[in-house]
């Protein structure tokens, strides 16, 4: 009885905290992969992260998929999951920025890439569960040539797909996040204005789960913090 007692005591003592579980809109893949690493050095806590689109993400934790945060690419979504019952206040943690994006340096960096000769797919995450999706579309009408080249068009599940697409010459030009290229040098692109889309503020939300879990408020802060603010910032989103 002694011994079993002796190695239960041992056995609590070693188990491991819970890992905390992060959705994340695929567009801060890059920002979330530093962030996670940055807070677990400083915490000891460990983070899994799933990355997909917000749409894609948002179904998933409706469903029931055991999320404790979710850092959404729009408003939205967070919004939804408060007024569903299923997560607490959303805060804004960036602004996404679109960029028009071709691994190729020899097309010509500008709108005008849209309609250049050699241009026959253009990639753009799907309007209906990605938001960076419904900010090109809005670029495009805005343009006035959305009926010129709807049929060159190719839709990605998510921004990260989408950056894919273009990177493997699937698609010879796409919409992707500035953030997938911000630190790339290859290539020609445009930054649209933000006069011709919607500005795409990205809220998170600490899930109901996430309220009995001692890391998910304490990542939720440093998110939001200078520190968490400043890695953002470095990915070319706009911070608060």
């Amino acid at each position: 009885m002694r011994l079993v007692f002796l190695f239960l005591l041992i056995f609590a003592g070693n188990s491991p905290a819970e890992e905390l579980k992060i959705a994340a809109a695929a567009n801060f893949t890059a920002p979330m992969r530093e962030l996670v690493a940055r807070f677990g050095a400083s915490t000891g806590h460990e983070s899994v992260v799933s990355y997909g689109s917000t749409g894609k993400l948002y179904t998933q934790i409706i469903h029931g998929a055991p999320y404790h945060l979710f850092l959404a690419a729009d408003q939205e979504a967070p919004l939804r999951l408060q007024r569903e019952g299923l997560g607490q206040t959303p805060h804004t943690y960036a602004t996404g920025k679109l960029v028009l994006w071709s691994p190729d340096p020899d097309l010509i960096a500008g709108p005008d890439a849209l309609r250049a000769a050699g241009v026959r797919r253009i990639a753009i995450a799907n309007p209906k569960t990605a938001p960076y999706g419904g900010g090109a579309l809005q670029i495009i009408k805005a343009l006035g040539w959305g009926a010129e080249i709807q049929s060159k068009l190719v839709r990605g599940d998510n921004i990260a797909q989408t950056y894919q697409f273009v990177m493997t010459g699937n698609a010879q030009l796409g919409f992707v996040a500035l953030s997938q290229v911000i630190d790339s040098h290859r290539g020609s692109r445009w930054t649209p204005p933000q006069t011709l889309y919607d500005p795409i503020h990205q809220d998170a939300i600490l899930l109901n789960r996430g309220k009995e879990h001692p890391a998910a408020e304490a990542f939720l802060r440093f998110l939001l913090g200078p520190e968490g603010q400043t890695i953002a910032r470095r990915y070319g989103y706009g911070v608060k």
